[in-house]
């Protein structure tokens, strides 16, 4: 399938600039550019009943975490702990607000974004560390932040989804808790960047090939960590008695083939998964749901999916 009009249209028009790859800018100054992009592109900011910022403290740290309450509530609600992407160097809790703000208002759900240690100041497996103990105080905690701890779901989109799969598997092996269901919104889940769809979409897409071997280089401590299902969730020995999952993918993305392999292979192994490809697509199309027409449908189908779950 060729690529979406509107999509065509952003990436003809990214591609007559000249711009500095993030891998030869560094990790400051790419969060810097990351943080800066044009408004319009992102998801439409809506007006939610509360929104705080609250730090967590954990066997691991203080963890910051924002919560979105979408509406003013007597009972507990049910929560959607969220994960950011940005290749687990770039990503912030600033540049997926308005994002967090529309999963909260369409699902009635609160969201709870987690601001988890980036790279390469903080090596694997800092972000899996905050992502799981997070995790594991909104499980204690719950009712502290309004949230019903019968009704919890996980997600995050890219390097987020990483961290998704990755700490549902962590809470099923240490029984945390009965997650409802996982959202993984083109999800990096392999050890390499080895796959058909990173070499097809290499170049020209927005996530380039040269920035995910950055991110890898950046997030690793070394070769052996690639070893680790905590690093690449698709490695795991098993995949089973994992909560429903809705995988999400984009065709012209560096990504799509581990998210779709991810998907699959939760699917034999007894896992519910619903799984959505955007063909017209690239990555991060959620991110740029301001222009995007299929960022803001994959949204709802987000949206609609957690309350499929969690609104019993």
């Amino acid at each position: 399938m060729p690529l979406h009009p509107q999509a065509k249209a952003f990436l003809d028009q990214v591609n007559a600039t000249t711009k500095i790859p993030f891998h030869e800018l560094g990790a400051v100054k790419a969060r810097e550019v990351y943080a800066d992009r044009p408004p319009q592109l992102a998801p439409e900011w809506v007006s939610v009943f509360h929104v705080e910022d609250k730090l967590l403290e954990t066997a691991v740290g203080d963890i910051l975490v924002r919560c979105y309450t979408p509406v003013e509530s007597e009972e507990l609600l049910p929560v959607l702990v969220f994960y950011h992407g940005g290749g687990m160097v770039i990503g912030t809790l600033d540049g997926y607000d308005t994002l967090c703000r529309q999963l909260a208002v369409q699902s009635g759900c609160l969201v709870v974004s987690v601001d988890y240690r980036l790279a390469p100041e903080n090596k694997f497996p800092a972000a899996v560390e905050d992502a799981y103990h997070a995790l594991a105080w909104i499980v204690e905690h719950a009712p502290q932040l309004g949230a019903d701890p019968e009704r919890i779901a996980i997600g995050g989109d890219s390097a987020g989804g990483n961290l998704t799969a990755v700490v549902a598997l962590l809470a099923r092996d240490h029984e945390l808790a009965d997650i409802k269901c996982q959202l993984l919104a083109y999800p990096a889940t392999a050890a390499y960047a080895d796959m058909p769809s990173h070499f097809r979409n290499a170049k020209g897409y927005f996530l380039e090939r040269e920035t995910i071997l950055w991110f890898h280089s950046s997030y690793i401590r070394s070769d052996r960590d690639r070893q680790d299902f905590r690093y690449a969730p698709l490695i795991a020995d098993s995949l089973a008695n994992l909560p429903p999952a809705m995988v999400i993918v984009a065709g012209y993305d560096n990504l799509h083939d581990e998210g779709v392999a991810y998907a699959e292979r939760m699917r034999a192994s007894g896992v519910d998964v619903e799984l959505l490809e955007y063909e017209g697509m690239f990555h991060p199309f959620l991110s740029m749901a301001g222009i995007l027409d299929d960022g803001k449908d994959a949204i709802t189908q987000l949206a609609t999916y957690l309350k499929r779950y969690l609104l019993v």
